[in-house]
């Protein structure tokens, strides 16, 4: 059902550097039928959230830049009203509120799902897919919870922007500070002068962030770092830990079609052994089967009841279950050597002078495929040189078979990172 008082309507909301309060956004006239909302701008993605809080109706929120012109012909042939906000020639503020002055109509009418929330899935591994959801089966955090300073950055209608944003719009004491795509080089200042506490990101976020500004980034009085959305491994973890040694570092497994599945609190990459097969009320059952993650989780998507095989790997390494990427891309076939992409980056990453890896494998002749990667160095280092490739190739032979060890090594400046946060590692 949908939440006719959200509990957190009064919590601060900074969007763009203007605070205001979940009731102060703007009041929008959403189409009654099934509307897709193409928002520009962050406030307007909070607007069309709370708007669905309080009147229901179905709902799929995104981005225009995650949705092209084929997704847009398949919402409209599923009976969405394609309506996009926020651009200037698009959302057109009238005196009843917002209207939707950028239409695409549906080509043909259904019945409305109510309190229906559809999401798209990253398309990682393929085109993105509809997830069907409600608010309710979003909003996994219902316990009271200490007042926090969320920082969001993630892109509007993603499974974790969701996450953070049914937190403050059903908690009281959990204020937001959005990040626009322009601020997300310089969040640690936006955060900073906001008070923000608590933040959650992809590896890859945290990894730039670390990467471009650990001064700034130590500045942020977190309390709370959360990750997820990527293979989390010890290395990054244990950077956080050192930049922030008093705060709660946590990780998160979660996806749009089991929601969110796994936290693990303890500093650790991957999760207990003995968490696998065990059941309790209300909470996911996780499993290994052929070394991937299944996962039956009341939490789970319209239509994904039972245990769902999450296409990611799973290796139960001592005492842990390691989730180090997906299935169909982190096998590499090396003249009939199968090799995992994952850990010839955790060997990389585990360089003292490595920011950030990324191994593929590239068609060779005679092997059929060779290892390759791309690595991003963290600052100078007076104590440390800089490796060049050699010096890479070389740290990896000794601690890898001679097959796995990457035989190209590029060096890049920056730091990839796509609308998702991810970097596709």
């Amino acid at each position: 059902m949908a939440f006719a008082r959200p509990a957190g309507v009064g919590n601060r909301v900074v969007v763009d550097g203007t605070t205001a309060t979940w009731r102060d956004l703007p009041e929008l006239a959403l189409p009654a039928a099934p509307v897709a909302v193409l928002v520009h701008s962050a406030r307007y993605a909070l607007a069309a959230a709370r708007h669905h809080a309080v009147h229901g109706g179905e709902l799929l929120l995104s981005t225009p830049g995650r949705v092209d012109a084929m997704m847009r012909d398949e919402l409209r042939d599923a009976g969405f009203t394609v309506a996009e906000l926020g651009a200037d020639a698009v959302g057109v503020d009238t005196a009843g509120g917002v209207d939707t002055g950028g239409t695409a109509a549906p080509a043909g009418f259904r019945p409305v799902e109510r309190d229906r929330l559809w999401l798209l899935t990253s398309g990682s591994t393929g085109r993105p897919k509809r997830v069907g959801h409600t608010l309710a089966s979003l909003t996994t955090v219902r316990g009271e919870q200490p007042a926090r300073t969320w920082l969001c950055p993630y892109a509007p209608g993603t499974y974790a922007w969701w996450q953070v944003v049914t937190l403050s719009l059903t908690q009281p004491g959990q204020d937001l500070v959005v990040v626009e795509p322009e601020q997300f080089d310089d969040w640690p200042a936006l955060a900073a002068a906001h008070g923000v506490d608590a933040a959650s990101g992809t590896p890859t976020f945290w990894r730039r962030a670390l990467h471009r500004d650990p001064v700034g980034l130590a500045r942020v009085p977190l309390r709370q770092l959360t990750l997820g959305g990527e293979p989390v491994d010890q290395a990054i973890l244990d950077r956080l830990r050192e930049v922030f040694p008093t705060a709660r570092i946590s990780w998160i497994y979660a996806s749009s079609e089991v929601g969110a599945a796994v936290v693990v609190h303890d500093g650790r990459a991957g999760f207990p052994v003995e968490w696998l097969d065990r059941t309790t009320p209300g909470r996911p059952t996780l499993g290994v089967r052929d070394g991937e993650l299944v996962i039956t989780s009341p939490y789970h998507g319209a239509g994904l009841d039972g245990p769902i095989r999450t296409g990611d790997r799973a290796q139960l390494v001592g005492d842990r279950v390691l989730i180090s990427g997906r299935l169909d891309s982190d096998e590499i076939n090396v003249g009939g050597s199968k090799i995992s992409a994952s850990g010839v980056r955790d060997v990389l990453t585990a360089h003292p002078r490595v920011a950030w890896a990324r191994v593929t494998g590239r068609r060779a002749p005679l092997l059929g495929h060779m290892v390759v990667a791309e690595v991003v160095l963290t600052a100078a280092d007076p104590a440390t040189a800089a490796p060049d490739e050699a010096g890479l190739v070389r740290w990896c032979a000794d601690r890898l078979p001679e097959y796995a060890v990457p035989r190209r090594i590029r060096v890049l400046t920056e730091i990839p990172v796509k609308e998702t946060l991810k970097s596709d590692v």
